[in-house]
């Protein structure tokens, strides 16, 4: 994983590259209609101010009349100017954030899916689906809301506090004094709140991956009938989750009495300090009414910058998530210099003493694997369950990368190929299936879309699956539930077979994929993969006997290395560990399975 190298705000800004120009309206949009607030309470002071003169001069308020409705008129105007603009503005920056969420979103599930299988061993799915939902969500909201509200505040406040300067700037100090304060009190909050919400997020993808986790191993928990215990798990996970939740909340709750008694003490400044100003005629009644119809003016933000700053906070753990996912970068890249090779492989696979180790194993998966495979052969790899034969396979197509020796297909190691042509070349099936919640039409032709239908019934009768499908209710156009719910494990690895021939590959990796059919079908099955019209070397992990003795070559494995390697007949007359899994499986009369 990469470093994160640039700040939240730029990385937000960076994502907004297309609405630049409409963001900055926007923000100059929340100014402007902030200064506008102070235009009632101005014209107010001015109209009060008016009328005492009138009285002074002993002159009837009808002969000022004009100025009346002149002042009048500006307050309605502008009022309905400021109305306007927040309209406007609040459009702006829903239209703005729903922009950067769009495309924050595609980039994040194109990195997703880009990633190498290290990185979908680290993160659990939880934890990505909480990234990708409620973390950005918190990113928009910072965009539309907590953007918008600082630079409301700081505006509010600073154009009240310059009018209240400009008009008499002792009673102004005498109001502002205050409100140092409640900028220390809010620093405070942010240094306790702040590892609150980091806390909160986590909780909250705990609690996602238990959800997802007990749905997608439904039929486990109800083959156990362990719902009760599931649903305990659930609701601690739940709970704790809403403790840190409400103890995040009130958290500032138990500020918020500390700030709203400073912002109550404004007015009450006003009224001592504004009454004096008044006897003493500093100020005029007119002022005493601009200061008193704007004090909320300074009061209001500072209330508000506690929730701004906890939504802030939010937005701070939140987005440290996303932006962890935004800039990662996976291991297992193409090389600058990569081999551009749309054409079809000839098929030859080589390894040439290949060692393999986990990055978070402390011992050797693998320990100096060598043999070659040549154009159309099928090789069979067999050996008791944690030998290695998954990491084996996983780096034909460069899942992982050998930590010694080399892998090539045709003469070439498979790190100089590009991905995507060495991967389009390689049919992979394996013993746990996934489906996709789609037709079984669909899922075979899932790797190459422009099958036609012939063509998919061909593939289907390869795998053996057309006898169930056309069984089905209708047939090809049958929806499969998610995950294949409905079907059996050998209706499912047949699918996923015809799904891997669909691609015509020039390398056929199976994984035990016929482990869960039965006798007759495998036999259709491995008549069929020897029948093919095309072109394909065949790499077969297998526990049958059934499934390896035709194969061109047999490699049996043990922790982590080739200890016995020939023919069926060859292994057979060697009386190793594969003659005795022939015995195991067949009893004493070889002559079965000769």
């Amino acid at each position: 994983m990469s470093d994160i190298k640039t700040t939240r705000m730029k990385w937000l800004w960076e994502n907004m590259k297309g609405k630049h120009g409409l963001y900055i309206f926007a923000i100059l949009g929340t100014m402007v209609y902030n200064v506008l607030q102070l235009v009632v309470p101005f014209f107010s002071g001015k109209i009060v101010d008016l009328f005492m003169s009138l009285q002074d001069e002993g002159k009837a308020i009808s002969e000022e009349a004009h100025t009346f409705y002149v002042y009048i008129g500006i307050m309605v105007g502008l009022t309905l100017l400021r109305v306007t603009i927040v309209y406007l503005d609040c459009m702006a920056y829903e239209n703005v954030s729903q922009y950067t969420l769009f495309k924050i979103r595609y980039y994040l599930y194109d990195k997703i899916q880009r990633q190498d299988m290290k990185f979908y061993s680290t993160y659990r799915t939880g934890d990505l689906m909480t990234r990708v939902t409620g973390d950005l969500d918190a990113v928009r909201h910072n965009i539309a809301w907590v953007t918008r509200s600082i630079v409301e505040s700081f505006t509010l406040f600073g154009a009240t506090a310059v009018y209240f300067l400009i008009m008499d700037w002792k009673l102004a100090l005498s109001v502002l004094l205050i409100s140092p304060f409640i900028f220390i009190i809010i620093f405070k909050f942010k240094k306790t709140v702040a590892p609150k919400h980091a806390l909160l997020r986590e909780k909250l993808a705990g609690m996602n991956t238990y959800a997802q986790e007990n749905i997608s191993g439904n039929r486990v928990v109800k083959a156990f009938a362990r719902e009760d215990y599931e649903k305990d798990k659930f609701d601690k996970a739940n709970r704790d989750y809403a403790e840190t939740n409400i103890d995040t909340h009130f958290t500032w709750l138990s500020f918020y009495p500390y700030v709203e008694s400073i912002a109550n003490l404004m007015p009450v400044v006003l009224l001592i300090v504004g009454g004096i100003f008044i006897i003493s005629k500093q100020i005029t009644m007119g002022e005493y009414v601009s200061f008193s119809g704007l004090i909320w003016a300074l009061a209001n933000p500072m209330r508000q910058m506690g929730n701004i700053m906890n939504e802030f906070q939010r937005f701070h753990a939140a987005s440290a998530k996303v932006m962890e996912i935004y800039y990662s970068e996976p291991e297992i890249v193409d090389k600058p210099d990569a081999l551009s090779h749309p054409e079809r492989f000839r098929g030859s696979i080589e390894f040439d003493h290949v060692s393999f180790q986990y990055s978070d194993g402390k011992l050797p998966v693998l320990k100096d694997i060598s043999f070659t495979a040549k154009p159309g052969e099928t090789i069979a790899i067999i050996g008791e369950t944690g030998c290695g034969k998954t990491s084996l396979i996983h780096l034909i197509p460069r899942f992982y990368e050998p930590t010694a020796g080399t892998v090539k297909i045709d003469g070439v190691d498979v790190s100089c190929y590009k991905l995507e042509d060495l991967r389009k070349n390689i049919g992979l099936a394996t013993q746990d299936v996934l489906l996709y919640s789609d037709t079984i039409e669909g899922n075979i032709a899932y790797g190459v879309s422009h099958l036609t239908a012939q063509e998919i019934v061909k593939f289907a009768r390869y795998s053996a699956a057309e006898e169930f499908i056309l069984k089905m209710p209708e047939g090809y156009d049958t929806i499969v539930g998610e995950r294949g719910v409905g079907l059996s494990g050998g209706q499912k690895q047949r699918i996923s077979l015809a799904r891997a021939l669909a691609i015509e590959p020039s390398i056929l990796i199976l994984d035990d994929t016929t482990s869960a059919v039965d006798m007759e079908t495998e036999k259709h099955i491995q008549h069929a993969l020897r029948d093919l019209d095309f072109n394909c070397t065949k790499i077969i992990i297998a526990q049958r006997i059934s499934t390896t003795k035709f194969a061109d070559k047999i490699l049996v494995l043990k922790d982590g290395q080739i200890i016995e390697e020939g023919t069926h007949d060859e292994l057979v007359a060697k009386g190793g560990y594969y003659r005795e899994l022939v015995e195991l499986q067949v009893g004493e009369s070889l002559e079965a399975v000769g």
